[in-house]
């Protein structure tokens, strides 16, 4: 990981700890659609207890469901204002084939919030950083727009804000210049409730998607990992992402 100055280091450590809050802790068994069984008190700070993570089901996932895309527009006020090519998209479809059996996959592909997080490690100003629960985020205010992280991301799971921005959500700040990428909705986690397209997901009764504690070994996510075989993208880089893949 990157090394900061003494100074630095201290600050961005304090900032992180006083200032990240966290209201849930696992999803109850079956229940995803409502706030976490367990909450913590919104004046605690986020510790490494937790670590939020995803189960994706390509078992699931419909090639021609998009539920989880429009919900992650929704909920951070993400529109085209520009050219597709370089339009902001936090969640993409993506369609895979495996070349030995021929079967084909439809999974929906984001930030992978890595334990090692390469855009991290390249980010010269320390705007890219982990949370100690597992998410990844971009701090706007520092960062330049350099787009270093852009490039050391092997999923291409961010995007720079190319247009003016209008109307924004205020739990969801973004800014021209900037990099963005899926936050896990933190904003939601921090409440208790799961992300935008996990609800998306499960209002359309697809249940392709599964969120919650990967350290809670009595938690669903959990439990479903530990009964099935997952996948994660890139496992040659080590990084050990949060979010998983059933069936590939």
């Amino acid at each position: 990981m990157k090394e900061y100055p003494p100074n630095q280091s201290l600050q961005r450590r304090d900032f992180l700890k006083t200032t990240a809050v966290i209201a849930g802790i696992t999803l109850a068994p079956g229940i995803l659609l409502h706030r976490f069984s367990q909450a913590k008190a919104l004046d605690q700070a986020v510790t490494a207890e937790q670590r939020w993570g995803m189960l994706v089901d390509t078992h699931r996932c419909r090639s021609d469901c998009e539920e989880c895309v429009k919900a992650c527009k929704t909920e951070h006020g993400i529109t085209e204002q520009v050219r597709p090519e370089i339009a902001s998209q936090w969640i993409r479809k993506v369609e895979v084939r495996n070349r030995q059996t021929g079967k084909e996959y439809s999974l929906p592909v984001f930030c992978q919030h890595c334990e090692h997080p390469p855009c991290a490690d390249v980010c010269p100003t320390g705007a890219s950083f982990k949370r100690a629960d597992g998410i990844v985020l971009v701090d706007k205010h520092i960062c330049i727009g350099c787009r270093y992280c852009m490039m050391a991301c092997p999923y291409k799971a961010r995007s720079l804000v190319h247009e003016t921005l209008e109307q924004q959500k205020s739990y969801s700040p973004r800014g021209k210049g900037t990099v963005e990428a899926c936050t896990l909705c933190v904003h939601r986690v921090d409440r208790g409730e799961p992300p935008a397209c996990v609800e998306a997901c499960q209002r359309s009764g697809h249940q392709a998607l599964l969120f919650g504690d990967l350290n809670d070994p009595s938690s669903e996510i959990s439990r479903k990992l530990a009964d099935i075989h997952s996948s994660v993208l890139r496992p040659d880089l080590d990084l050990n992402p949060g979010v998983r893949y059933q069936g590939i």
